[in-house]
């Protein structure tokens, strides 16, 4: 999977962590998972093409130790389908303005 993994997170980081993607994101169908929606701006052909499997999004996995986010889109609707990709280079550089954002906010030493 290609992904972005901060690891070896302190207590304290991982706190501030949950509470930021509580704050932020959409959580997802367990615990620690949470969504970060793909504006539609940014949306690829595919993506474009296929408006009844939106909205589309990326997984940020938080755990106790690390967070990982994915660089791969993924519908909320299907699990299989052709509009499911990496990520283009603008969703990428999308979901890295992101995590700068969120180490920046959070103090996370990495």
């Amino acid at each position: 999977m290609r992904q972005f993994l901060v690891d070896e997170l302190s207590f304290l980081e991982h706190d501030n962590l949950d509470n930021y993607l509580k704050r932020t994101l959409k959580p997802g169908p367990i615990s620690g998972v949470f969504w970060l929606e793909i504006p539609g701006k940014l949306l690829a052909l595919k993506q474009l093409n296929h408006p009844d499997c939106g909205p589309f999004y990326f997984s940020v996995i938080l755990e106790k130790t690390e967070i990982r986010i994915e660089f791969l889109v993924r519908s909320s609707l299907n699990i299989r389908c052709s509009c499911i990709d990496w990520a283009t280079p603008e969703q990428r550089n999308f979901v890295l303005d992101f995590i700068d954002n969120m180490i920046k906010e959070e103090y996370i030493m990495v």
